[in-house]
C-alpha cells in the first residue's frame, strides 16, 4: 500500500525526520521522573451541593482564573466542564491529528455537538457542520480548555487597543467602539496573572507601563532570533522577546520547559506550560472548589438556577453568582438558550485573520530548539497610514515535518512531484516564517445565533455562526503581509513568499471573541464594565466574549486579566 506524504512525514520511524533534520527533542528527551499535573478530584452530579456561592461554566483561560479568584475570596465554587481530564501521557503526539494542524485531536469537541452555518440551498436555510470541519471554529473540550495545547503567548493589549474608535473613527458597516475601561484599569490584573500563573519574557519598548517585569527571563535566543534581530536593526524596527506562559526555570514544584520541537497544538511532556489545568485550577480545588466534568450547562436564570446535564440525567443547582467562561461561541449560545441579555448578545464575533510570509535562506537558520517564537515587533500595531489598527509581527513556532510539507514549501514546488522529498530536505532548516494576527474590525453581522433546525445530543439548538470579516481586515492583512516579507528580506532571505486569504471569510476561527462585549451602556454592548450581563443581577461573563476589540496579538493574557477583574468584582459585590 502506498503511503500518503502526510503519513510518511508524520512517522518518526520512516526516516523522514532524520532526512529533514527534525528532532523533536533537540535539547534532550523529557526525564521519566518529571512531576506532571495530576488528575483533579471531581464530583458526580448527585454529589454536588444544592447551592454554591458561584458556579463557573468552563475551566479554560477565563474559567480557571475566575474559579481561583472566587475560591481565594472564600466563596464556595462549582466549576462545570463539558470535557474530560487528560493527563500529559494520555494525549497522543500525533503529527497529523493535532490542534496545530487543524485536523483534530484528542481534545476535540465530542460527537453530538454540531454547529450550524447559513446555507440558502438547504431546507431550513442552514447546514450542520461537525467538529472536524474547519468552519466549526472548534474549542479544546477538556479541563483547562485551550490552555492545554495553546502556544502560551502572553501578550498584553496595548493602551491604544482600548480606544480604537477614538483613534480611527467608526468605519462604514462596522461596530467599532472604545472599551469602557482602559489599559490602566487592567494593568494590575495583567500583573497578577503574570506572576500567579508564570510568564517568561521582558517588556517590549512599544508596550504600556507596567508594575514590574515578568517573573521569569525569556528563553535564550535561537539562530532564527539572531537572524531576525539583525534584519530588524537594519530596518530600525524595535523588537523584543515573545512573552510566554512557559517555565524557563523550575517553578512552584513544576519543571522547566525542555524546549522540544512540538509545543503548540500538543500536550507538554513535562507540564511546563502554565495553563489553568496546572496552575490556578488545582489551587482553586485545594481551596475547596468542586469540579464536575463531562457535564453540560443547558440553562441558567437570573434567580441563580443552573441546570446541568450529566450521566444521562439533569439537576438544577442554585448559585449566588453565575460566571460564564465557555468561550465566545458557547457563552453566547447559553445566554440565548436562557433568554438572558439584550440584542447585543452574540453580535461582534471576532477572531484573528493571520498574515504569513516565508523566507528561504542560504544558511541553516533552524537549530531545533523550541518552542519557536522568540522575537517579535509591535511597531505596526497602530499608526500605519491608511490602516485601521494593525498587529504584531513575530517568528512562528517550530514547524513539524507535516506542516512544512503542507504549508512551508515554496509555491512552485509540486507536492506530488518526484522532487518533493529533496525540496523538503533542502528547505526545512533554511526557512523562517513570520506571522501577524490582524486586529479585526467588529461588525454586528458576524454573530452567534441559535440554529433553527440543527440540535445537539440533548435536543437543544446549537450555535449558528453568521457573517463575514470586515473589508478593512483584508487591507490590514495585505499591509502586515508586506511588512513580514520586508523583515525577512532585510534579514537575508534570498526568496520570500506569502500565504493567506484575499477574500472575506467567517470570523472567529482562531481566538474567538466579542459576543458579549463590555460597554458603558446597554445601548452599546451586552455586559457592563465589570462583565455583568446587562439586565441581570448575578450573571457575569469571564472569557473573550467581553472583548470590544480583540487586539493585534494573542488574547489569552487579556482573557485571564479580565476574568480576574470580573471575579474580584463578583466577590466584593456579592
Amino acid at each position: 500500500m502506498t503511503r500518503s506524504p502526510l503519513d510518511f512525514y508524520a512517522d518518526p520511524d520512516s526516516g523522514a525526520w532524520a532526512e529533514l533534520g527534525y528532532d523533536p527533542y533537540a535539547a534532550g528527551r523529557p526525564p521519566l521522573d518529571v512531576p506532571l499535573a495530576q488528575r483533579p478530584p471531581t464530583r458526580e452530579l448527585r454529589g454536588l451541593r444544592d447551592r454554591y456561592d458561584a458556579v463557573v461554566v468552563g475551566s479554560g483561560a477565563g474559567g480557571g482564573v475566575a474559579a481561583f479568584v472566587l475560591a481565594s475570596g472564600g466563596a464556595s465554587v462549582l466549576v462545570v466542564e463539558r470535557g474530560s481530564w487528560f493527563g500529559a501521557r494520555d494525549l497522543a503526539a500525533d503529527h497529523i491529528r493535532n490542534h496545530r494542524f487543524f485536523l483534530g485531536g484528542d481534545l476535540d469537541t465530542p460527537p453530538g455537538h454540531p454547529r450550524a452555518l447559513p446555507d440558502e440551498n438547504t431546507p431550513g436555510g442552514e447546514v450542520a457542520v461537525q467538529y472536524d470541519d474547519l468552519r466549526y471554529h472548534h474549542n479544546a473540550i477538556t479541563v483547562g480548555g485551550g490552555t492545554r495545547f495553546f502556544g502560551a503567548q502572553a501578550w498584553r493589549f496595548l493602551p491604544d487597543d482600548f480606544r480604537m474608535a477614538s483613534l480611527y473613527g467608526v468605519p462604514d458597516g462596522s461596530a467599532l467602539a472604545d472599551w469602557p475601561i482602559g489599559y490602566d484599569d487592567l494593568e494590575p490584573f495583567y500583573d497578577k496573572v503574570e506572576w500567579e500563573l508564570g510568564v517568561a519574557g521582558h517588556a517590549h519598548p512599544d508596550e504600556g507601563p507596567r508594575t514590574r517585569d515578568y517573573p521569569m527571563a525569556p528563553f535564550p535566543p535561537t539562530i532564527a532570533h539572531t537572524v531576525l534581530q539583525t534584519g530588524a536593526e537594519t530596518l530600525r524596527w524595535p523588537t523584543g522577546a515573545v512573552p510566554l506562559l512557559l517555565n524557563t526555570k523550575p517553578r512552584n514544584g513544576r519543571s522547566a520547559c525542555i524546549r522540544c520541537g512540538q509545543c503548540v497544538g500538543f500536550t507538554c511532556p513535562v507540564d511546563a506550560r502554565n495553563g489553568t489545568h496546572s496552575t490556578v485550577l488545582p489551587r482553586a480545588l485545594d481551596l475547596g472548589a468542586d469540579l464536575i466534568t463531562t457535564a453540560q450547562v443547558t440553562r441558567i436564570s437570573d434567580n441563580g438556577d443552573v441546570e446541568i446535564a450529566a450521566e444521562g440525567t439533569s439537576r438544577v443547582i442554585h448559585a449566588g453568582r453565575i460566571i460564564l467562561a465557555a468561550g465566545a461561541v458557547e457563552t453566547a449560545r447559553l445566554l440565548h438558550l436562557s433568554g438572558l441579555g439584550n440584542d447585543w448578545v452574540g453580535d461582534c464575533l471576532q477572531g484573528h485573520l493571520y498574515a504569513f510570509a516565508f523566507g528561504l535562506f542560504d544558511d541553516d537558520v533552524h537549530d531545533g530548539y523550541g518552542p519557536g517564537p522568540s522575537i517579535a515587533t509591535r511597531h505596526f500595531s497602530h499608526g500605519n497610514d491608511g490602516i485601521i489598527g494593525g498587529g504584531l509581527l513575530g517568528h512562528d513556532f517550530i514547524k513539524i515535518p507535516t506542516m512544512h510539507y503542507a504549508l512551508g514549501l515554496p509555491p512552485d514546488i509540486d507536492r506530488a512531484g518526484p522532487d518533493t522529498r529533496r525540496a523538503l530536505a533542502d528547505t526545512y532548516r533554511h526557512t523562517i516564517n513570520i506571522w501577524a494576527p490582524v486586529q479585526e474590525i467588529p461588525t454586528r453581522d458576524a454573530r452567534v445565533r441559535l440554529a433553527s433546525t440543527v440540535t445537539d445530543h440533548l435536543g437543544l439548538p446549537v450555535a449558528r455562526l453568521e457573517g463575514l470579516q470586515h473589508p478593512e481586515d483584508l487591507r490590514t492583512h495585505a499591509f502586515l503581509t508586506a511588512r513580514a516579507e520586508e523583515w525577512l528580506r532585510a534579514s537575508g532571505a534570498t526568496r520570500t513568499w506569502t500565504m493567506g486569504t484575499t477574500k472575506q471569510g467567517l470570523s472567529g476561527h482562531q481566538h474567538q471573541a466579542g459576543t458579549a462585549r463590555m460597554s458603558d451602556s446597554p445601548r452599546h454592548g451586552a455586559t457592563d464594565p465589570h462583565g455583568k450581563v446587562w439586565g441581570t443581577d448575578r450573571v457575569y461573563v469571564a472569557d473573550a466574549s467581553l472583548h470590544v476589540t480583540n487586539g493585534g496579538a494573542n488574547p489569552v493574557l487579556t482573557i485571564m486579566a479580565l476574568a480576574w477583574r470580573t471575579a474580584t468584582h463578583a466577590t466584593t459585590t456579592g
